[in-house]
């Protein structure tokens, strides 16, 4: 198998895990302050990989390069869960949702100035039918709950996240070194994100509440740390070096059809016919998209 077609499916086994992660995530909402879970996701993530990288002195060897360019990279990577929890306090998950779209054609503005591409006209057609056929999906094709969405405070601050979102795709690709080990930047970046994540708690002055968990929620939170955390990081960047940051952010057109299909197979929720087309037409747009330059 070649390196690009590997890194595609590596890439949709990605969409698919974070897909699990907003359902998993839903279980979990309201127990305690999303930053504090956030940051223990990320703790619990890091000591799981800390014996790997430490026990081995190729890998001891690269921390302190990596560290401050891991730094850059935690930093989109934490703003964006700090925005989109903050945003949640003041808007809906449609509605996040929905912005979230944007994340593609943002990645593909800022790679015009990081790495001088280019987009073409039809390019463009292409992201806005992408964004259509999500919004489908996530509207159940609902015209009327599509026509009732109105930006609020939780909107302007999820839109400043999806900026966010895109910088952190870009940056991974723009400081990731050829010598680079993969598994000691995904690391650095979860050390990085426990200092930023932190620094929020004592700005935020949010409580830990890590008492609160109860033994069933600490299995969802193992999904999320395992899964959606470790593995997820490991398969953006090794995808995103590979693929660069365009084609990945392509994918992002895939997540509500993902969730879709995971609440279908397992919790049964139905699939309308507008629901299908959307996915259809969101997996069309992310096809051409991948075979842009």
């Amino acid at each position: 198998m070649s390196k690009n077609l590997n890194a595609h499916f590596i890439i949709l086994l990605a969409t698919f895990l974070v897909g699990g992660s907003f359902i998993i995530s839903q279980k979990l909402s309201g127990i305690i302050d999303p930053i504090s879970i956030t940051l223990l996701r990320f703790i619990i993530a890091s000591l799981l990989l800390a014996p790997i990288v430490f026990l081995n002195q190729k890998y001891r060897e690269k921390i302190i390069s990596t560290f401050k360019r891991a730094m850059i990279i935690s930093f989109f990577y934490s703003i964006y869960f700090i925005g989109m929890f903050k945003a949640l306090e003041f808007t809906t998950a449609l509605n996040t949702g929905t912005i979230f779209t944007l994340v593609p054609l943002l990645t593909a503005l800022f790679s015009i100035f990081v790495f001088k591409q280019k987009i073409s006209f039809n390019q463009y057609l292409i992201y806005l039918i992408g964004i259509i056929g999500t919004c489908m999906v996530i509207f159940k094709g609902n015209l009327e709950l599509f026509l009732s969405l109105s930006l609020n405070k939780g909107d302007v601050i999820f839109i400043f996240s999806t900026f966010c979102m895109a910088l952190y795709s870009i940056s991974a690709k723009h400081f990731h070194r050829k010598d680079d080990e993969l598994v000691v930047l995904v690391f650095m970046t979860l050390v990085g994100g426990i200092i930023w994540m932190s620094l929020a708690l004592v700005l935020f002055d949010v409580p830990l509440d890590w008492q609160k968990i109860s033994s069933k929620e600490f299995l969802y939170l193992g999904y999320l740390t395992v899964f959606a955390t470790l593995v997820t990081s490991y398969l953006y960047q090794k995808a995103t070096i590979v693929l660069g940051p365009k084609k990945v952010m392509a994918y992002v057109y895939l997540n509500p059809g993902a969730i879709a299909i995971l609440l279908f197979v397992f919790e049964f929720k139905s699939i309308n016919f507008w629901m299908l087309l959307g996915i259809l037409i969101s997996s069309i747009a992310t096809l051409i998209l991948l075979k842009k330059e």
